[in-house]
């Protein structure tokens, strides 16, 4: 059951990235595959974690987003024998990466202390902040093989700031740091020097990625967290094995003269293929040793906030102009205000309700939040499954018959996954997970 419930939760990520794209729309599988597997791996130390999971998996799984592979599809239609050949390989290269960088964003959230999670957070919010602030002046900067590399680099000086500020550099931003740099080093060597083009005139993100998830395996193994590269590897298998399988139904779909969405059965295939690697990957885990457990503190309130404000308003925000004013179910403006102005405010309210709420619940509890932790872990996923789910429907409709297969199998899915979760019950650990949810502490 925990098998197909990750494997669909990350499906439906990937049905719905396909519609907002890029890294935001990549965050939506990382994070919801997560919980997923925090709420049937029958252990309540993890579920104590679940908003730790959804933000390190959104996070993880985000990086590949960087990554262009409509070419690379292209390549495997051409029925040409060796360019179809390459484009399989390289949709295996690129769904390596993705899954590679994501296992283990997921593994390191089990595996390490309170502490070196907690490390993560204050350098990550730099890095946010300063995107946010690049992003609203419309910043730019020279192209340089279609790369994301003013990103990178705005990570390397924000975190180095924030440890100059700080004088001292902890393990979390020293791997932020190694990966940003290994990202450069995978851009000069593959891109620069070896002159290394997967599609041209595409981005050459992959080329980055590569440098990143080599730097970020081979910190974690030198620092003896071989776990975490199991994980990590695992997961890129499945991931690649998943992209370069899924795109058989694009290839031989339209043969069967059958006319849908193949592209989105494409995609949801890779996210199944990918979800069950990563329980494949994590179930040893479940029945690992337990680490003693720390008080909670201001940075679980955050990544709650974080998933249900930040994650969902950087792919929603996206149905303005490319849905609702484009299918005409908007006006342009009234009221003196565009409708991308009313968007931020009705999101602004959004947010700062959300944010009263976790606030008022950080200083004592409300009543309407589950008291064990498997229920704060269900809640925290349906509530987060279905604001997606539903703000992926607003952005598609009207829509024609062919994408039944993306919006009403999505929405399917998410009733499956929905059943699934909230069946879990404490009183019955998972089999083979090594603990049970009963007697999981109850707080904050």
């Amino acid at each position: 059951m925990g098998l197909l419930l990750v494997a669909l939760s990350h499906c439906i990520g990937w049905a719905v990235r396909g519609n907002w794209g890029h890294e935001n729309g990549a965050m939506i599988p990382g994070a919801l595959s997560a919980l997923a597997l925090v709420a049937c791996s029958g252990r309540a130390n993890w579920m104590r974690r679940a908003a730790w999971f959804g933000f390190f998996g959104a996070l993880g799984w985000s990086f590949g987003g960087s990554m262009s592979y409509g070419i690379v599809i292209g390549y495997t239609k051409s029925g040409v024998g060796a360019t179809v050949a390459y484009g399989l390989a390289m949709l295996f290269v690129i769904g390596f990466l993705w899954g590679a960088v994501g296992g283990a964003a997921v593994a390191m959230t089990a595996s390490f202390e309170d502490r070196r999670l907690r490390d993560f957070f204050p350098p990550l919010i730099v890095v946010f902040c300063v995107w946010a602030v690049w992003e609203w002046l419309e910043m730019g900067g020279p192209n340089w093989f279609d790369s994301d590399w003013v990103g990178v680099g705005l990570l390397l000086l924000s975190v180095s700031g924030h440890c100059l500020w700080k004088r001292s550099v902890s393990d979390a931003a020293r791997l932020m740091l190694r990966m940003g740099v290994g990202w450069f080093a995978g851009m000069l060597v593959l891109v620069q020097v070896m002159g290394l083009h997967m599609t041209p005139p595409r981005s050459d993100n992959w080329a980055g990625s590569v440098g990143m998830a080599a730097a970020m395996l081979a910190w974690f193994w030198r620092r003896g967290e071989l776990e975490i590269v199991r994980v990590s590897l695992i997961t890129a298998l499945f991931s690649g094995a998943g992209f370069a399988l899924g795109d058989l139904f694009q290839v031989l779909g339209p043969s069967t003269g059958i006319t849908t969405n193949w592209w989105s059965l494409m995609e949801q295939s890779f996210g199944f293929i990918a979800g069950a690697g990563l329980w494949i990957a994590m179930r040893p885990l479940m029945g690992a040793e337990r680490r003693e457990e720390e008080g909670m503190d201001w940075s679980h309130g955050f990544a709650v906030w974080f998933l249900l404000v930040v994650m969902t308003y950087v792919n929603i925000r996206k149905n303005v102009t490319t849905a609702w004013l484009k299918n005409q179910v908007m006006p342009e403006a009234w009221w003196g205000l565009s409708a991308d102005a009313w968007f931020h405010v009705a999101y602004f309210l959004l947010a700062l309700t959300v944010t009263a709420l976790v606030v008022r619940h950080w200083r004592s509890a409300l009543a309407v939040v589950p008291a064990s932790w498997l229920g704060r872990t269900q809640a925290l996923y349906v509530v987060v499954l279905w604001w997606i789910v539903l703000g992926n429907l607003s952005r598609v409709l009207p829509f024609p018959p062919a994408r039944m297969v993306t919006e009403g199998f999505v929405l399917v899915y998410a009733c499956v996954c929905t059943v699934g979760v909230l069946w879990v019950s404490e009183s019955r650990p998972v089999p083979g997970a090594g603990a049970s949810c009963r007697g999981g502490p109850v707080g904050r």
